[in-house]
């Protein structure tokens, strides 16, 4: 009984302690709202765009840079013009921006439309944080993807 207890109690504590990227989307959701839609003209939509991004080489780390260096000047989604910043997330630990990362890429489906979709881990966003950006460096990053 004992034992059955300790593992409970450390199962339970292992699962707190995984970053829940529901609740740090709620960070972001002020601007690209609960539903990632965004505001039109203001802040890109997330839902259906994220698995164009996937979907190139290059697409993950440029999301990891995006979350972890921010990103600033004009970009186009779906045919919209956007030109604004958006803030660095960087004080977040590893585990978190993958799990934030994780969110977006499932919460509206994204993941089903890229083949061979693997979830973030904290190990890739651990080996690009090293790099440091700025964030008109990942607009450029974007570019570089064939992204307008």
């Amino acid at each position: 009984m004992k034992r059955t207890l300790t593992a409970l109690l450390l199962i339970g504590s292992l699962a707190l302690a995984q970053a829940d990227g529901a609740k740090l989307y709620a960070q972001c959701a002020g601007c690209h709202q609960a539903n990632g839609q965004g505001i039109p003209g203001a802040f890109p939509p997330l839902a259906g765009h994220l698995s164009e991004v996937l979907a190139k080489q290059g697409g993950r780390e440029y999301l990891i840079k995006v979350l972890l260096w921010g990103l600033q000047g004009q970009i186009e989604v779906k045919g919209v013009k956007y030109n604004g910043v958006m803030p660095a997330f960087g004080q977040l630990k590893d585990e978190e921006i993958a799990a934030l990362l994780n969110h977006i890429a499932t919460a509206w489906g994204d993941d089903k439309k890229v083949q061979g979709f693997k979830p973030f881990t904290a190990a890739e966003v651990k080996a690009l944080r090293e790099k440091k950006l700025t964030p008109q460096q990942v607009l450029e990053e974007r570019k570089k993807l064939g992204l307008k």
